[in-house]
């Protein structure tokens, strides 16, 4: 199955890159244990955080990508983490979709950098083979986390009810990808040209 890039350069500042492991844990560590307060009304995990559990964290990612289960990325600014983000799927994800997640440390946030780190997991999962639909799924209350939906042009679908309490579901179909438009209306454009030029063509 073909995997996503390892590594997707936004621009001159801004990268995604898989993790290294064990190249990563000290930052990586340092990252989420200066971001756990701000992390901790949305996120569980962070109640696990010690320097075993970024240890493990990092070791099962690697698995996880190999199995195309889940594919996460460090987001990296100007050669320092700044957060993370991951194209991945639960149990209970439909088999044409992922889920795209993302965290930023709180000195990041305000800037666009989850929504230009999301938007670039929108053109890799969109290259996965059967992928149709992507998800971002948030807890009502995370109104910053719903503002990159929003911005990528994803649909409010419904609220979700689990074990875990209650999320609003967004999902951005192929057809509706921007970028996917804009590469459809030029294939089209593409194609009538050529078929003018055939006409016009004495045979």
């Amino acid at each position: 199955m073909p995997r996503p890039a390892h590594l997707v350069r936004i621009d001159d500042r801004l990268v995604l890159r898989r993790p290294e492991d064990p190249a990563d844990l000290d930052e990586l560590h340092r990252l989420i244990d200066e971001s756990v307060e701000h992390l901790r009304p949305w996120m569980d995990w962070v109640e696990d955080h010690c320097p075993e559990w970024t240890a493990g964290y990092l070791s099962r990612r690697v698995g996880q990508w190999a199995a195309g289960a889940e594919f996460t990325y460090v987001i990296v600014l100007d050669g320092a983490m700044v957060g993370a983000c991951s194209l991945h799927r639960r149990e209970e994800t439909p088999d044409d979709a992922y889920e795209i997640g993302y965290w930023l440390h709180p000195a990041a946030t305000g800037h666009g950098l989850a929504a230009r780190a999301a938007r670039a997991l929108v053109a890799e999962g969109f290259r996965l083979p059967g992928v149709r639909r992507l998800l971002v799924l948030h807890m009502p209350e995370n109104h910053a986390s719903a503002t990159v939906p929003a911005k990528l042009g994803f649909t409010e679908l419904t609220r979700l009810r689990d074990g875990d309490g209650e999320f609003r579901v967004w999902e951005l179909t192929r057809a509706e990808d921007p970028a996917q438009a804009l590469i459809q209306t030029q294939t089209q454009t593409q194609t009538q040209a050529q078929a003018r030029i055939q006409t016009r063509t004495p045979t």
